[in-house]
């Protein structure tokens, strides 16, 4: 991975500042947040890739996009769905193009709600592609659109992700266990959450193989922590890791907490075409977990406690 010079757009997210923190000496991170590039705006990613790859023939290293940035809000791209497409399909779609006239390879970050979520052991990359949702299928379009630029790129689905300094599941939890006596957690959904820095790190090593022009053959791939749980389990596990009784996390029905946007009910990814591709695998789910609140967890009591 030595000598490389890495665009992150979405450098503002949870993803994008673990790509950054992940960078060495060797390795320069750019993550513009999306005040500083918009992933919308056409002639501002022309330009960062542009700069990226000016910058890259002058320090003499090697130049790759990992594109971090996504309209996430699941929920909300149910009756906002044309401001997901242009941030999930038209933005990848002009970030791939640019990329391609500049030949510069794109790592692209997508993710399991993609699938339909009705199978019963861990999706492959082949497998169909089917999203139940606004927020699926505006990622599925865009994978679609990125992988027929012509670039040289590369499609990472990933699951589950939660990182520092951002709202996600752990630190929900981490709240909720400080404001209530029980609470119930859905129970009839399974998969693999993700630490956005292990993510990261192995995001960075597919980066420095393509970059090297060393990428797998195959342009699609999975990554998230291996096995697997529900989010009740989830939610149990993080009060374990908090010194609280798991039990009082209670479980309950897909039904019994309707939200806008459907969920798939089962999403664990297999990382088999990542591991056959001589990349690292990521460590179990649980083991980065405790890892993650042994970093962060002080700081995620302390923002309870002022949330309260």
């Amino acid at each position: 991975m030595d000598g490389l010079v890495v665009l992150v757009p979405g450098g503002g997210g949870q993803l994008g500042r673990d790509l950054a923190a992940a960078s060495d000496a060797s390795v320069e991170v750019v993550a513009p947040g999306s005040a500083e590039l918009d992933l919308t705006s056409a002639g501002a990613v022309i330009e960062a890739v542009a700069d990226l790859a000016r910058r890259a023939r002058e320090s003499g290293r090697r130049a790759v996009v990992v594109n971090a940035a996504a309209y996430t809000a699941v929920d909300a791209a149910e009756t906002d769905e044309e401001r997901a497409f242009a941030v999930n399909v038209d933005g990848p779609r002009v970030l791939a193009a640019a990329c391609s006239s500049r030949r510069v390879p794109l790592v692209h970050v997508s993710t399991d709600y993609v699938f339909p979520g009705d199978a019963d052991r861990p999706y492959e990359p082949a497998d169909r592609v089917l999203p139940r949702g606004a927020y699926g299928r505006t990622k599925a379009a865009g994978e679609d659109a990125v992988l027929g630029s012509g670039a040289q790129a590369w499609i990472v689905r990933s699951a589950w992700l939660y990182g520092a300094g951002g709202s996600n599941f752990v630190a929900t939890m981490t709240r909720l266990e400080r404001e209530r006596d029980t609470l119930s957690v859905v129970d009839d959904q399974r998969g693999s959450p993700t630490w956005t820095a292990d993510l990261a790190r192995g995001l960075l090593e597919l980066a420095g193989r393509v970059a090297a022009g060393e990428g797998p053959e195959q342009r699609v791939l999975h990554l998230t922590n291996t096995g697997d749980t529900t989010w009740c389990g989830f939610a149990r596990a993080i009060f374990a890791e908090l010194g609280a009784d798991p039990e009082r996390v209670r479980p309950c029905t897909t039904a019994e907490f309707p939200r806008p946007a459907a969920r798939p009910a089962y999403s664990v990814l297999s990382d088999r075409a990542w591991r056959e591709a001589g990349l690292t695998p990521l460590r179990p789910w649980r083991e980065a977990l405790s890892a993650f609140l042994a970093a962060h967890g002080d700081a995620l009591r302390e923002g309870a406690r002022s949330d309260g």
